[in-house]
């Protein structure tokens, strides 16, 4: 059996985490997109606190996967997702343009390490394809961040908003794509060539 058999398998275990991420940005989307008033120091806290559990969640399955091919991406995305969330929760004073730098950068590297597993799962498993297009999601709404520090707070907030629950969706369709697999065992065609 290939390292990439084993990796699947030991994704489609967790399969739970993933989902539980998912839900956590649904519900995150949600709150931010219906609820576009809120003052800035509330969404500095909700930020803060999701990108510290998705931290967590993202060096518990790096823990969990120990061992196996590039196990260490997944752990320094925990760790950014941490830094970041702790930063934030520290200093939630700092200004909304600092903030949007900081919700970028989390979200460039976020997403390169996404699409890069993507990569490395295509043969193993299907429906990676949901994890590299919240990748390119990360990637695309990271630059739209820089290219636009000094948009409006409410076109900010509906962009996280939109951002969080389409990052969500596809973290949960992947999610349960993972557990089904899981429970068949049905790996795309050419994993079992490898």
């Amino acid at each position: 059996m290939s390292v990439r058999i084993v990796d699947a398998d030991s994704l489609s275990h967790n399969w739970w985490a993933v989902v539980l991420r998912g839900v956590l940005g649904l519900l995150f989307g949600i709150i931010t997109f219906f609820a576009p008033g809120l003052s800035l120091a509330a969404l500095v806290t909700v930020y803060g606190a999701y990108a510290l559990v998705d931290g967590v969640f993202a060096i518990v399955s790096a823990v969990r996967r120990r061992g196996t091919e590039r196990w260490g991406m997944l752990l320094l995305e925990g760790i950014a997702g941490i830094a970041a969330g702790l930063v934030t929760l520290v200093w939630p004073g700092i200004t909304a343009i600092a903030l949007l730098y900081l919700i970028a950068a989390w979200s460039l590297f976020t997403g390169v390490m996404e699409v890069a597993a993507a990569v490395r799962l295509r043969k193993a498993i299907t429906g990676e394809w949901m994890l590299g297009l919240s990748g390119v999601l990360s990637i695309a709404f990271g630059i739209l961040l820089l290219l636009f520090p000094g948009a409006g707070a409410l076109a900010v907030v509906l962009w996280i908003g939109a951002y969080a629950i389409v990052f969500g969706a596809l973290l949960i369709g992947l999610g349960l794509r993972l557990r089904s697999w899981g429970q068949h065992g049905t790996a795309h065609p050419a994993a079992t060539a490898a």
